[in-house]
């Protein structure tokens, strides 16, 4: 009888063990954690592309940046080139305004030379006009003494003046008017080229201008692409450190996991022991109430 109740007694805490684990309850976060892990696999992945979209806009942004920059890098190009050409062609204008300003004041030196040569010329003239006059006077005086022919000395005289006189003015017209043929003409082509000069000038300072604009907005675009170089950098690094923290939250979640699933096999291996010891309790158990059934009926 002692042993019927030990056996009794082990068989109401048995059963009282097996209340209790029909009542556990596993939470509802941990009876199905595959859904949670799924959902939130999920919001990683769509974070991870949304990163991924970004990077890839912002790659194109560059792209076309650097595009643009190359643009311009090339406008500047062109720029400096034309500004160049233009300056070689500003320097052989002003050697060419350089050599007809010598020109022309050799020229101008030449006509005071020659009007110089001019007035020695007419000076000779006077001299030997003078001299012509003496001679004729004495050669009148001669003649009137060895013959009494008369000889028109004044109408020589005033032909070969005349003569002088008109190769003289016909001379000092011809170099006047080549040389202020000449002039004209020098300055015909200063004019012009001082028109040139001023153009090209005006051409250069635009140029100068063209290019601090140019310079100004690549060094914006410069800015800009810095910026958009941090930007993708940052975002990089967010959506790498994104990605390693959802994968060790995805680790930490399959451990948990792993261990409730452990938790579970645990669980229902001891159930399965207490089952077991129950029913072995419960066939003693209806045994021995057998054998008393018998000892009492005899």
């Amino acid at each position: 009888l002692p042993q019927v109740r030990l056996l009794e007694q082990q068989n109401k805490v048995l059963t009282t063990k097996w209340e209790l684990l029909q009542q556990y309850v596993l939470p509802a976060s941990r009876r199905n954690l595959e859904p949670v892990f799924e959902n939130f696999i999920c919001n990683l992945r769509k974070q991870l592309e949304c990163v991924l979209g970004e990077r890839e806009r912002l790659e194109n942004e560059e792209r076309c940046l650097r595009d643009l920059v190359q643009e311009y890098k090339c406008k500047y190009e062109d720029e400096i080139n034309k500004r160049t050409a233009a300056e070689n062609e500003f320097v052989v204008l002003k050697k060419d305004v350089d050599c007809l300003y010598l020109t022309k004041e050799e020229l101008e030196v030449r006509v005071g030379l020659l009007r110089q040569q001019l007035e020695f010329l007419k000076c000779i003239y006077a001299e030997e006009r003078a001299q012509l006059d003496c001679q004729l006077c004495d050669t009148s005086v001669i003649v009137q003494m060895d013959n009494s022919r008369d000889l028109d000395m004044e109408g020589i005289i005033k032909s070969v003046e005349c003569c002088y006189e008109e190769i003289a003015q016909k001379s000092k017209a011809e170099v006047e008017a080549f040389y202020q043929t000449r002039l004209e003409e020098l300055h015909s082509s200063r004019g012009k080229f001082c028109d040139d000069l001023r153009n090209n000038q005006s051409e250069i300072a635009e140029l100068n201008r063209m290019i601090q604009k140019l310079q100004c907005e690549s060094d914006n675009v410069k800015k800009q692409i810095a910026a958009l170089q941090t930007a993708i950098c940052d975002a990089e690094q967010r959506g790498d450190c994104a990605l390693k923290d959802a994968r060790q939250k995805l680790i930490d979640l399959q451990t948990a996991l792993q261990q409730a699933k452990d938790k579970m096999a645990c669980l229902l291996r001891d159930y399965q022991e207490l089952l077991n010891v129950k029913l072995a309790l419960d066939i003693e158990i209806a045994t021995y109430r057998t054998l008393l059934e018998g000892e009492e009926s005899r």
